[in-house]
């Protein structure tokens, strides 16, 4: 279940949903028959969620407390990634592949007690359309679907505009949302979470905490496949930044899940006589899709227009450094837009090497020099004379080491990067209102099978959608363009590793890194039934010993 959560950054990311054979279905029963229920498992997660409404949520910090408290149509098996139902009992293509039919199940009701009909089936996608409402960053998954139509009592009809090879998926993860509470765009609801999931929001401490209560009246007690998971009564959400923190409060029983371990806690910090006998740590190798951390450049900056300057400064990155010293060589270098281990990454593309000669011949190659020998790079732009001096956000302090590193060879280059920590909602609002020069962010890892509009696409800078640096090139958009509409797998591939190493090559990131195993730490108190699924931990089968 902590997939798609990143330590460096959760930014405005819906998680793509991933492809199957349509109607692929598992009634496979996970989680470990010794499960035991009740008690109280207690959780971090690194910052308060600016939005709890499910329709406008702007982070993954929100959509995490989601995948307990709401219901998707489906969602995938963590061991074979085949749907499996939810609210829907079926998603069938119809209309030669044009539309599919969702049939909803009956008996599912929301967490106020009134019952989920096809009518809020049909507004939680026309929701999400509705320009009334602030879902600029999920509206591209949803832009194929025509229009969604109460067929009968039992049925919504979803049609699609044109070909696109994640219609099936779109549909099949779209999150429902009770028409009733927010169906009025102008109540904003923010600290409101209304599902039909296994939990119901409990207590709410701001800046503290939020509680997630057992929601006893679940459809899906009574389903074989959820007998072994959501084993506890109480879920607590506790907001804690920084990882030093998170770690101590492991060690101290106040959270008993510490998910997204660093390779530096995992090999130095997380030692003494309380490892191995209260807490444990594990370390996983699965198929799931990986995180990757980057520098992003505001391109709309007149200093970071030219992509000689911009390949210089990811020349003055020393991620092999960073690896060795912070990371204990179990991460790998970024090369691109998403992680390299993906089929989508071409394997021929190198990542950018640290070379500080390299870079100075680029900067001088696009006019930078020191032309008043003060150690600080300048050129004239629009007739006035600019020094190369910027100032990187960041979010979280636990980044500050690696960005004093870069800070320090930027420096010795000529260039001057000031570094400010940035309280979470400020830099999420900075971000939207695109009022920064450089930020250090990172993307949760999202599908096995990806689509690049969301972040890549000149169409994603508009309206506060997630190209928050403004990159645009036409050729990746038509590429992107021409990929949604590709069904065939080894084609879109084909497509997909052009585009990668088109983007690589415009640099618009310093790309960081890419991770090559799961890092968490647990109580003893937490009964686990293994180390990791497939593709996820699969924490959603934990349970609280009695």
């Amino acid at each position: 279940m902590f997939k798609n959560i990143f330590l460096t950054l959760i930014v405005s990311l819906l998680a793509t949903p991933l492809m199957a054979k349509p109607g692929a279905i598992t009634t496979t029963v996970h989680g470990s028959p010794k499960a035991q229920k009740g008690g109280t498992f207690y959780r971090s997660i690194l910052s308060e969620p600016p939005r709890l409404n499910p329709i406008t949520y702007s982070d993954l910090y929100a959509r995490y407390l989601f995948e307990f408290s709401m219901d998707s149509l489906m969602n995938r098996d963590p061991e074979t990634r085949e749907w499996v139902p939810r609210l829907a009992e079926s998603i069938t293509l119809v209309d030669k592949g044009n539309a599919v039919e969702v049939k909803l199940r009956k008996g599912a009701t929301w967490h106020d007690g009134k019952p989920v009909t096809v009518n809020d089936v049909k507004f939680s996608y026309d929701s999400v359309m509705d320009k009334r409402y602030d879902t600029a960053a999920r509206r591209p998954y949803y832009e194929n679907i025509e229009s969604a139509t109460v067929v009968n009592d039992t049925t919504v009809k979803f049609k699609f505009k044109k070909k696109y090879f994640g219609n099936y998926n779109v549909v099949a993860g779209l999150f429902v949302v009770p028409k009733h509470i927010y169906g009025d765009p102008k109540k904003k609801l923010n600290k409101v979470m209304v599902g039909s999931g296994p939990y119901k929001m409990g207590k709410y401490k701001k800046r503290r905490s939020i509680t997630l209560d057992k929601n006893k009246d679940w459809w899906g007690w009574k389903d074989p496949r959820f007998k072994n998971a959501y084993n506890a009564d109480k879920i607590v959400f506790r907001f804690i930044k920084e990882d030093n923190v998170r770690l101590e409060m492991l060690k101290k029983g106040k959270i008993d899940l510490l998910p997204r371990m660093t390779p530096e806690m995992y090999v130095k910090k997380a030692v003494g006589k309380l490892w191995g006998t209260k807490v444990h740590k594990k370390k996983a190798k699965n198929k799931e899709v990986k995180s990757y951390s980057f520098v992003a450049w505001n391109l709309k900056n007149d200093l970071f227009k030219s992509r000689d300057v911009r390949v210089a400064l990811a020349h003055l990155m020393n991620r092999e450094l960073m690896i060795k010293k912070f990371r204990y060589g179990m991460s790998l270098p970024a090369t691109g837009p998403w992680y390299r281990q993906s089929p989508y990454a071409p394997k021929d593309l190198k990542p950018i090497e640290f070379s500080a000669a390299k870079a100075k011949a680029l900067l001088k190659k696009a006019g930078w020099k020191d032309t008043d020998k003060n150690g600080t790079l300048d050129k004239v732009i629009n007739g006035k004379k600019k020094d190369f001096k910027f100032t990187l956000m960041f979010s979280r302090k636990d980044a500050e080491k690696y960005l004093t590193v870069y800070k320090e060879d930027l420096k010795k280059a000529g260039i001057q990067m000031s570094l400010k920590l940035v309280e979470w909602n400020s830099f999420i609002k900075s971000l939207d209102d695109k009022k920064f020069d450089a930020v250090r962010l990172g993307w949760g890892g999202g599908s096995i099978d990806n689509d690049p509009k969301q972040i890549w696409h000149t169409d994603s800078a508009k309206n506060q959608g997630s190209n928050f640096i403004s990159y645009s090139n036409k050729k990746v958009d038509k590429l992107i363009d021409e990929g949604r509409q590709e069904l065939d797998y080894n084609k879109r591939v084909k497509l997909w590793n052009v585009i990668y190493k088109e983007i690589a090559n415009d640099a618009p990131y310093v790309f960081m890194f890419n991770d090559i195993y799961e890092f968490y730490g647990h109580t003893s108190k937490m009964g686990t039934d293994r180390v990791t699924y497939k593709y996820e931990v699969g924490d959603q089968f934990w349970w609280v010993k009695q």
